[in-house]
């Protein structure tokens, strides 16, 4: 029977636990320090005496970083060693947070955030391989499902632990902490077993040469599109070279040995429909943990650790639903899928009612909403992707999920920022910031329908296909 315990001489860690607890720190730590650092952004504007279009990228520059590194960091793994992948990445992350929690001024702060995002993607990706060569049989099952929790954890009570940190010690604990978790995690390192690269694998240069840039200019682009117009010659210009460089991009990847994506997979309408559902649903719930907290805080007149507290309304859903979603998947997958992305659009739609005068009674609903159906989806898309396609693809799948849901997520929260910003004169503050947050609602809702259409017609497709077939 297996144990879960690494056989002898395999090169793997003999102290599981502790692998364990090295990945689940760090893995909680990433996803805290987005929405932990949404609440000290009205602290962090009045402290460092900046301007919103600045501020609002402590949140976008390590979010795109994020999630533009996170392939390339996977490929890198692939080739130099996961320990070693994990360990710098953990390095470049504690050395932001740092210098993140230390800065004096708005520019460092944004540069140390760029580098904890990469630092935090490269460690990431490394993570669950960790587990799998750590783990086996059902203890892998149990060591993923802790991890499952930890991500949503920390994504899900990063404001009112943020709110918290920010009341008590300011607006810097709230980078001050993960550093000191990250430090924690980079001394346990040398537990983590040893793991050669992939003989004959190498890093795909070119396509991320192509990939990690574009993302990063097209993120930059929505942002500086609310301040200098969408038709401006600086845009436009922008948007072209980010669509040359995406069909460079598709044809590297169609001649390239060990590309960075199975671009074959984009043809699959089961995983398409999964994928479209994951990012709505992302782009959905992280611009309202982002840019909430700031409302509640400057606009309803609550401190930090009250919005938080109110911000438990959207999160604590997240956490207690993914059970009842996966019975649900078990019985009617495609069901779960849409609607999930209908549910918490809905609940966006009824969110663009907010006032300067609403209380937490009336915003109880549409935020319960918007977090029911983030839940009823956490760690199931996930599955339901993977199982999508063959055995042999389940990698490259995960890889593809994955940045589709992460590189959605930072665009809209990038344009929300740039909606914001341009609706409220620059000053989320007073009527100008609800008009604006209502108008960004209604959006997000807009956007949540067409995807639930896309998703419901993509998933006919598929079942047209797989009928097909048989």
């Amino acid at each position: 029977m297996d144990s879960g315990r690494p056989a002898s001489g395999s090169g793997v860690s003999h102290r599981p636990v502790l692998v364990l607890l090295i990945v689940l720190l760090s893995s909680l730590t990433f996803p805290l320090t987005i929405t932990g650092a949404s609440v000290a952004l009205p602290g962090i504007q009045t402290d460092l005496g900046s301007g919103l279009g600045s501020v609002q990228w402590v949140v976008n520059g390590y979010n795109a970083c994020f999630a533009s590194f996170l392939v390339l960091a996977g490929s890198l793994a692939d080739v130099h060693g996961r320990r070693r992948v994990f360990s710098w990445g953990v390095t470049l992350f504690f050395a932001g947070s740092v210098i993140s929690a230390l800065a004096g001024d708005i520019l460092v702060l944004n540069i140390a955030r760029a580098v904890a995002g990469i630092g935090a993607a490269a460690a990431v990706t490394c993570g669950a391989p960790i587990l799998t060569a750590t783990f086996h049989g059902p203890a892998r099952a149990r060591a993923f499902g802790l991890l499952g929790t930890m991500l949503g954890g920390g994504l899900a009570f990063g404001p009112t632990l943020g709110g918290l940190l920010v009341d008590t010690w300011g607006w810097r604990s709230v980078f001050a902490l993960p550093a000191v978790v990250a430090g924690v995690v980079l001394v346990l390192t040398p537990v983590l077993p040893r793991a050669a690269g992939a003989r004959g694998r190498r890093v795909d240069w070119l396509g991320a040469v192509l990939f990690t840039p574009s993302l990063l200019l097209l993120i930059f682009m929505v942002v500086r599109a609310g301040d200098l117009g969408v038709t401006s010659p600086a845009v436009l210009g922008g948007v072209a070279v980010v669509i040359v460089m995406g069909v460079a991009f598709v044809s590297v990847e169609r001649r390239c040995a060990d590309p960075m994506f199975d671009l074959g997979l984009l043809a699959n309408a089961r995983f398409g429909s999964v994928a479209v559902a994951a990012g709505t649903l992302m782009a959905i719930l992280v611009p309202l943990l982002v840019y909430l907290p700031s409302y509640l805080i400057s606009v309803i007149g609550l401190d930090a650790g009250q919005a938080g507290i109110w911000m438990l309304m959207l999160t604590a859903p997240t956490v207690l639903f993914p059970p009842v979603g996966a019975a649900i998947a078990r019985r009617r997958p495609a069901v779960l899928v849409a609607g999930s992305v209908a549910v918490s659009g809905a609940g966006t739609l009824l969110l663009s009612t907010i006032g300067e005068d609403s209380s937490a009674w009336q915003v109880l609903v549409p935020l319960v909403l918007t977090g029911v159906g983030v839940g009823l989806s956490t760690g199931v898309l996930d599955g339901l992707a993977v199982s999508s396609v063959r055995s042999e693809q389940v990698g490259s799948a995960a890889g593809l999920f994955n940045t589709a849901r992460l590189a959605t997520e930072t665009v809209v929260l990038a344009a929300v920022g740039a909606i914001l910003a341009g609706l409220s004169g620059g000053r989320l503050a007073g009527a100008a910031f609800t008009d604006a947050l209502q108008v960004v609602c209604l959006a997000l809702g807009g956007f949540a329908a067409a995807a639930t259409v896309a998703v419901v017609i993509l998933a006919r497709r598929a079942d047209r296909v797989g009928a097909a077939t048989a």
